[in-house]
Parts: structure tokens; sequence; C-alpha cells
């Protein structure tokens, strides 16, 4: 089994950069020519260390990526332990650098920017790795796979977060160049996988028993993106904001804490043994959430609630069948909840769910159940036969708005009731740890997932699927024999209870960041079991803070997170497209923001500035009439244009933003007071400019 090294030294020279492992000292050297980023296997004692200007020391490579004037590796410089995980440690990224092909750079205000973007949004985000265990895949997973394949080989897609900077060194490794034809073993150990999105280890008791409760949660790299601006499916049946959940608890693991490995100091192979006549057991239950699978999208125009778009149910329909024949492939049934309120606005996503489900169900049958409260507490459809594969999906609605309302969280729970047969009859995995096998032995599979959503699968989703974690949860106690049938841990054990809790509020967390931009709502309830009132003002609070990110910050975050994961190449755009960042909204457009703020000052100005001695009070009071009468214009400018002052992504940009966009300027510019002002260029097209990308470009080639 070849893993990643956990020691790499990169030399620095002016024509290529070298990257060799100490512990390794008869591996191949990775060199990667300068300036023209060509990758190569060379043995380690041929490479010419006189020309070396820089030896530096790093945990491993991010990957390659090419911007539009230079191509950059992207070296981990920084990992901080986050704890062991049946023995094999974990690393969290903490810092990168960015590596140039060419020894002396061209300036270019968008190759800058391209970086700036990729430092600020990307690399400071939650990436985390291990050279010995396979973060991106399930225990599940783990278990039924050949593991004397590369790490890498064993990944799975989804979460492979730096699998497209890594490309370059895959189809080296696949492929090999001109000069060295034919696979390439030798790279294997330099292609390190990362995940992105949440990982806590924490060893801790139970009743007096050691254990380690873990919480990994991995984030799709297909359609990534942020809350507005990814919605529903793409075209290949990949779903926004899809994130798969797996809550691990690891019994008799000695090889915990960040101390070295227990009974084994083989560093490469990362085997340890545990204590005589103690078996390693591995229980792990994985959930799954997703965007609702159809075509839809809101529609940023500053206002609190953006204008909804269902782009057509029968047109999603391959895309859907796309989505779920992976989904079915790789968990087996799949129980779809939808939160969704079920009037208002998010009503006509709840009815394009189900319209979708009965499309791909044979012969559908649909229950419904109420109560006083409301008249659609559940909706389920179930497939009256099993005739095909899609007849393996459930879906349930659950009217969770209504029945929680009034800080009636505990009502929640009705959720899980309703689908406690489901949840018997899914199991969850077990596995006991073999050294001899160097892999896990299962007892036990889960069998079917539930696919949980809301609007933004955030805040309820949440709640939700702490719930359905928490009641597994007490389920293997019970059948470890750490608990009594009845028993729960909650009362059981409070400061376990408390950790629980805390785990899944701070995964909550991560996870609404990632998309949102802030915490997620509603962790009062995860955290306490309970609404409380302090809870409700921080949600105020995060309502607020989410408005403005997504209308006037997630532009960049969105093109950040294009860049990183391939959905934009710019060595592959059109050289004509320079000048990608400029704003090119009319000049009279751009500065009515600027007379807004120049309004509001000088009203304040007029009204707090002390009058000179025997100045008369009207002219004070037209000078403050005149300028409230501007600031109000300007925001009622803004507010009914918002289309204009959305900071939309500029990478990628979105087919309904650049219809509204057009639409609202042609508006602006059919008006009889502004439209001879609004001027009809584009700023930005600057040719000195144009000519430099195209010199940079040039000396690339």
């Amino acid at each position: 089994m070849t893993l990643p090294y956990r020691d790499i030294n990169v030399h620095v020279a002016a024509d290529s950069y070298t990257f060799t492992s100490p512990s390794s000292p008869n591996a191949p050297a990775l060199i990667v020519d300068r300036p023209t980023g060509d990758v190569r296997l060379s043995e380690a004692s041929h490479f010419p260390s006189k020309r070396v200007s820089r030896v530096s020391s790093i945990p491993g490579i991010l990957g390659f990526l090419k911007l539009r004037l230079d191509k950059y590796v992207i070296v981990i410089t920084k990992s901080q332990p986050m704890g062991r995980l049946k023995g094999h440690m974990v690393y969290k990224i903490i810092s990168t650098e960015f590596l140039p092909m060419r020894e002396r750079q061209i300036r270019d205000p968008d190759e800058d920017q391209f970086l700036s973007l990729l430092k600020t949004y990307i690399m400071k985000g939650p990436m985390y790795f291990s050279y010995s265990l396979d973060l991106t895949n399930s225990f599940q997973r783990q278990a039924t796979m050949d593991n004397s394949s590369p790490l890498w080989m064993r990944a799975d897609d989804r979460f492979f977060w730096n699998r497209f900077v890594q490309s370059d060194l895959i189809n080296y490794r696949r492929t090999g160049n001109r000069s060295q034809p034919g696979p390439q073993p030798g790279a294997d150990p330099y292609i390190l996988p990362v995940i992105w999105g949440t990982l806590e280890i924490r060893p801790t008791t139970f009743k007096n028993t050691p254990l380690t409760l873990v919480l990994i949660t991995r984030k799709a790299r297909h359609r990534a993106g942020t809350r507005y601006f990814t919605r529903g499916l793409d075209e290949e049946g990949h779903a926004a904001n899809y994130n798969e959940t797996e809550q691990i608890v690891v019994l008799n693991d000695t090889g915990r804490g960040l101390g070295g490995y227990a009974g084994s100091t083989d560093m490469q192979s990362g085997k340890y043994r545990t204590s005589e006549g103690a078996e390693t057991q591995v229980l792990s239950y994985v959930q799954t959430r997703g965007s609702v699978p159809v075509y839809w999208a809101e529609i940023n125009a500053l206002k609190y609630t953006p204008k909804l778009q269902v782009r057509g149910i029968e047109t999603a329909l391959p895309a859907a069948k796309k989505h779920f024949d992976e989904q079915i492939r790789i968990y087996g049934d799949n129980y779809l909840v939808n939160l969704v309120n079920q009037g208002g606005r998010e009503k006509r996503i709840k009815e394009a769910y189900e319209q979708m489900v009965q499309m791909l169900v044979s012969s559908p049958t649909d229950k419904v159940k109420g109560d006083a409260i409301t008249d659609e507490k559940f909706h389920i459809i179930e497939p009256s036969s099993s005739k095909q594969e899609y007849d393996r999906l459930h879906y349930v609605y659950f009217d969770y708005h209504h029945e929680t309302k009034g800080m009636q969280m505990h009502k929640a729970m009705l959720l899980v009731e309703q689908l406690q047969d489901a949840l018997l009859k899914q199991q969850y995995f077990r596995g006991v740890d073999m050294p001899a096998n160097g892999g896990l032995e299962t007892r036990n599979f889960q069998t079917s997932v539930v696919r949980t959503n809301c609007m933004d699968s955030l805040d309820r989703t949440n709640v939700v699927q702490s719930m359905l974690a928490r009641w597994t949860l007490d389920r293997m106690f019970i059948d470890l024999g750490l608990l009594q049938r009845g028993e729960t841990f909650a009362t059981a054990d409070t400061a376990f209870e408390f950790l629980f809790r805390n785990i899944w509020a701070d995964n909550a967390d991560t996870v609404s960041k990632s998309y949102a931009g802030t915490g997620a709502m509603k962790t009062d309830i995860t955290r306490t079991g309970k609404r409380t009132k302090a809870g409700i003002l921080q949600d105020g609070n995060i309502a607020v803070t989410r408005f403005y990110l997504n209308n006037f910050r997630d532009g960049p975050r969105q093109d950040a997170f294009d860049l990183f994961l391939g959905a934009y190449e710019p060595a592959a755009a059109n050289i004509g497209a320079s000048f990608i960042f400029a704003d090119r909204r009319p000049i009279l457009i751009q500065s009515i923001p600027y007379i807004l703020a120049f309004s509001v000052f000088f009203v304040f100005v007029g009204l707090f500035t002390r009058r000179l001695p025997g100045s008369t009070v009207w002219t004070i009071r037209l000078f403050i009439l005149f300028w409230l009468l501007v600031a109000a214009w300007c925001f009622n400018f803004v507010i009914n244009n918002g289309m204009l002052y959305v900071n939309w992504p500029k990478l990628n940009p979105r087919p309904w933003a650049t219809e509204g966009y057009q639409n609202t300027i042609t508006k602006i510019h059919n008006d009889a007071l502004l439209g001879p002002f609004v001027a009809r260029h584009e700023r930005g097209l600057s040719t000195a400019r144009y000519l430099n990308a195209e010199e940079g470009k040039k000396r690339i080639e």
C-alpha cells in the first residue's frame, strides 16, 4: 500500500522546484520545470543541489493551478494535528503558499485578483487530510475497498476537494509525458487527498467506558458555491450544498490522543495494535443533505426575500435521474426528508420536489396526515411496487415550521417517530479491526440513508440531522450494552450529552459558513435542547448578516470556489476577456450609492453643526431638506434597481443575473429623466492592459 509522504522538502531553483522526502532517500524526486510547469520524476541524487536557492520543509502538495499569466504549485506550509482516528493522525491545513513558475512575474490586476480570491476564501477554509486514512470515504465504504491501492486512488471523487488542482500530477501518474511515457507509480506518494468540511475527534468516556466520538462532514466539490448563486441541480445531477455527515464511535481505540502510534513505530504504514484481548470496534452512521433536486434559483435584488424561480420539472428529470442513480448506487434506499414550508413562497419548491418524486417512482401512492395545527403535517410518497431502481426512493414531507411554532422544538421529534420503522430497518455500520487483514471486518451494514433538505439545507436540516444522530447513537449504546432499553444517553451521562450537543452545533456552524457565510440559525436548539430568547436574538443578527453577505460579498466567494474547483479555467478563457473584474456599469449608476452616502453626511452636518450667531434658520432647514430629498431619491433608486448593485459572480455569470441586469439597464435607458445621462459605454476597456495580458500569454507560451 502506497501512502503519501509525511515529510517533503522543496528545493527552489531558478529552473525548477524539486520535491523530495528525507525519510525516503531512495525514492524518486518530483521535479517541476520552470517556467513550463512540466512534471517529471528523477532519482533524488541526480538533481543539481548547487543551483538551489532555498530549501523548505512542507507537509504536502495541495496541487497545481494555472491562471491567466502563470502557473503555480500550491504547497501546504503549516498543518495542525487534530487527533487520531483509529490510530491515524488527522491534520487541518493552517497555511499555504503559491510557488510561481516564472522567476520574474508580470504584474496584472486580474492575476492578482485571482490569487487574492483563492487566498481569502479557499485557503482559509476548513480543509483536512491524513497520510494513512481515507477521509473521503465512510468507514463502511472503506471496509469493502481494496486497501492495497494508493490512497488517492481510493478517494471518493465527490469529496476529493483538491481533485482538480491535482489533475496535472494525476495525469502524469497515469500516462507520464514525452520523456517518461507510461504509468508513473513513483508519483503516488506526492498526491495528497484533502476534504473540506467538519472533522471533530473527541476522546471521551460514556458511563466510565472510554471511547472516541467523531463527526465528519464532507462537502462535495461538484456544484459547490454560495447560498443564492448555487441552488438545485446542474445538468450532471450534482446538487448544491451537498454534504455527507458521518457520526463515528470508536471503542478500545488505544491510539487516541496526539501521542505516537500505540505499539508501533511504523510511521509510513499507519498501523497500530490494541491492548491484549480488546477489539477495536468502529460504529458509524451516515446522513446526507442537498438542495431540492430540480432546476430552481433565487434571484438577488436587494430584497430580503429574493424572487423564486422554478425552471421546469420535466426538463430537470434527466438530471434528477443522474442524481438518484448515484445516491441509490452508493447508499441503497433513500429516505427524502423535505422540511420546506408548505405555504408562502416555499410552497412552489415543495410541490416541485413532490412532482419530481412522482415522476421517478412507479405508481406513486400519497398519504397525507394532518392535525389541529396543520392539514398536512406529513406528506408521504411511496412507490406501490418495486419494479425499477427509483422505487428505492421514499419521500417524507414534514411541516417543520408549523409544528415547532411558538418554540415547541420538541415536536420535531415527531419526524423521528414517523421514520422509526425505516431507521430500524436501516441499521448502522459496525466493524471490528482486524490487524492481520489490515482492515475492518464488517459485522453490520447500514442499508439506506436519510437525505434531508430545507430551502438552504442548513438550519432546519441541522436540527433534524442531529435528532436522527441522537436516536441512532442511543441505539448503538443499547446494542453495545452501555444502555438499557428505554434509556437515553442524555439522562445517563450529562457530560457526554453536553459534548454531543456542542459537536453537532459546531458542525452546523461550519456547514453554514461555507454556504451562507455565517454560522447556523437555531443552534440554541442543538446546544441546549430548547428554543431560547438569546437564540432568537442571535438568529436575527445572523439573518441581517446573511442579507449583507449574500448581496454584497458572495460574488467573489463564488468566483473563488469556481476557480479552485475548475468550474472556471483562466488559462482556457479567451484572452479578449481580460479586465474580467472591471466594473462595467455606467458611471452614473456606480455613483448613486456614493451620492447617497454624501447626502446622509450633509444631513448630519446640517443637524449637528453649530450655527454662526445671527445666521437664519430657514437656510439650514432648506439645506437639510434638499439633501434629505437627494438621499431619499438615491435610496429609492438603489432599492428599485437592486439587480445593478448586487455583487454578482464575475467568472461564471448566472443567466438569470445577466438577463435581469440587462432588463434593468434597458429600463433606465428608457427613463425620461435618467436615460440621457446614463453613459452607454462600458468602463475599463484599456488597450494598454489588453496588450500587457497578450504579452504575458506569449511569454508563458
